[in-house]
């Protein structure tokens, strides 16, 4: 792709946001100046708190796109007028409801353009017009990458060494109420009933917790695990299982955004009903399955890679500037 001069202000709550760190960084490889900005604060007092930083970066930097991540920050980047909003939505700002769904919605009137996450995210938030696209948030596939298990086991003490354990990593942390762990909790109690008879020489499945560890680790941690679970209530587009496939570990979730869509035809990868009896059904075949999955394969050829979002993202930008 031909390299653009174009300036683009990322705006949003980047805290627990390392997929846009890394969208930022794809764009800037595609020749993108790219700045950002961090929503200050919680709730909307943060946001409007943010406004006049907004403005200042907005003068200083002469953007030719503000790019907002949720809705709400859409709403934000679109309280100026002098630069157009491309404003990605990723789902709690759909999901949510209530007023976050109904400023959302304006926001989705306002901006120049709109992405989403995921088919079902567009659809669920009934918006109609022309000047939208479905584009998930793409895996850095520089980041997570296979590696040997036993190599990558050896930074985790709680991992044992042996063969008689198998250890499934879950997609967040077990105090979020949208992640559900309490199906995962009984899926695995499950699991371990079964697991004896069904895998010779294995008599425990433990769940692991996905909560504290960088970049870094997670791709490390994802290859020393058997499996990764998803029960989530809800999800836009999980970036755990591109992850996940990326490094071609098997999956196990339940439907939710657009998982299906994602590991679908996948050996070793399995969608599972929202009871505890198919989720453990899913973990177990998974558990039997050998090797690294070819979910690596799927993610490239279907365009996930963080590079490939960045230039479908790019000529939104320059759509919007022309």
């Amino acid at each position: 792709m031909e390299r653009s001069g174009l300036r683009v202000l990322v705006v949003g709550n980047l805290t627990d946001a390392p997929f846009v760190d890394e969208q930022v960084a794809s764009l800037r490889l595609l020749g993108f100046e790219v700045e950002t900005l961090a929503i200050c604060g919680k709730g909307i007092r943060g946001y409007l708190k943010t406004l006049p930083r907004l403005k200042a970066a907005i003068k200083s930097f002469s953007p030719d796109i503000v790019h907002a991540h949720y809705g709400l920050s859409g709403l934000l980047a679109n309280l100026q007028r002098r630069v157009p909003v491309v404003t990605t939505y990723h789902g709690s700002d759909i999901h949510s409801g209530g007023w976050i769904l109904f400023l959302s919605k304006i926001c989705l009137k306002l901006s120049k353009f709109n992405i989403f996450v995921s088919a079902k995210l567009l659809e669920r938030s009934g918006y109609r017009k022309k000047n939208v696209a479905v584009i998930p948030c793409g895996v850095d596939v520089s980041v997570f990458c296979p590696a040997e298990k036993d190599a990558a086991r050896k930074g985790f003490e709680f991992i044992e060494p042996g063969e008689g354990v198998r250890y499934v990593l879950f997609s967040g942390a077990f105090d979020n109420p949208v992640k559900n762990s309490s199906l995962a909790l009984e899926a695995v109690g499950v699991a371990n009933s079964l697991i004896k008879s069904e895998i010779d020489g294995v008599n425990q499945v433990r769940l692991v917790e996905l909560k504290g560890f960088s970049r870094q680790q997670v791709n490390l941690l994802l290859n020393s695990v058997d499996c990764l679970l998803m029960t989530s209530e809800r999800e836009g587009s999980p970036m755990v299982i591109k992850e996940a496939m990326a490094v071609g570990l098997p999956v196990v979730s339940v439907d939710a955004g657009d998982v299906k869509e994602l590991i679908g035809g996948t050996d070793g990868c399995f969608v599972a009903e929202r009871n505890p009896d198919s989720v453990a059904k899913g973990i177990i075949s998974a558990l039997k399955h050998k090797g690294k999955t070819e979910g690596r394969a799927v993610i490239m050829d279907r365009g996930l890679s963080t590079e490939s979002a960045a230039i479908k993202i790019a000529e939104i930008y320059k759509k919007c500037t022309s």
